[in-house]
């Protein structure tokens, strides 16, 4: 594995803010309970070089923005529970300059640029859930999943492309492999509900 995983790649505008408020956090909460549980959120020293890995995210509308979205924090991944000082908001994501605007009391996710692409590929998506499931990733071809071309690195412009050239094939709900990034899933959908059980079926 890179030595670079889990460090973030794109630029990252950071203007400290407030929290998101915490009723905009509980399903995030929830589902984050049962991925840790399941092993495909959280942190292991004998995986990814001991760091943090997988994070949550859901569509808010504020400032205007339809494309802003509430993300866990870089590297929180050892925390058993969130509490909202834990979560930022991203403001706005430009995959082509690998950029990223945030506001709050951490940085966002390493995979925050790619929550973001998702979020502006389709307006239906809602929430996104980056998870690592050793599992999926080694049955891509008998799933008949979507992969990104494993040449593209996670929170890179590539992975970004990839990602919004798959998205339309990636069913709906959606699920898609990450081909560059050891274990990578992404699921997209509606629902919290509806996300979150496609990954788990899966």
């Amino acid at each position: 594995m890179s030595i670079q995983e889990g460090v973030i790649k794109f630029d990252l505008a950071f203007r400290p803010g407030p929290a998101p408020t915490a009723e905009l956090l509980s399903q995030l909460e929830a589902w984050r309970r049962i991925f840790r549980r399941l092993g495909l959120l959280g942190q292991d020293p004998a995986r990814y070089d001991g760091l943090g890995f997988g994070n949550l995210s859901r569509r808010v509308m504020t400032d205007g923005s339809a494309n802003s979205f509430i993300i866990s924090g870089s590297q929180t991944g050892a925390l058993e529970q969130l509490a909202p000082e834990h979560y930022v908001r991203v403001a706005s994501c430009d995959p082509l300059n690998n950029r990223v605007e945030a506001t709050g009391v951490i940085h966002p996710s390493s995979e925050a640029l790619s929550h973001g692409v998702l979020y502006q590929a389709d307006p239906r998506i809602d929430w996104v859930m980056h998870l690592h499931s050793p599992e999926i990733f080694a049955a891509t071809s008998q799933l008949r999943l979507v992969v990104t071309d494993p040449e593209a690195p996670y929170g890179s412009p590539a992975m970004a492309a990839e990602i919004i050239r798959l998205c339309p094939l990636a069913g709906w709900p959606g699920l898609l492999v990450m081909g560059g990034h050891e274990d990578g899933i992404l699921a997209f959908g509606a629902t919290a509900a509806e996300t979150g059980a496609l990954v788990v079926n899966t």
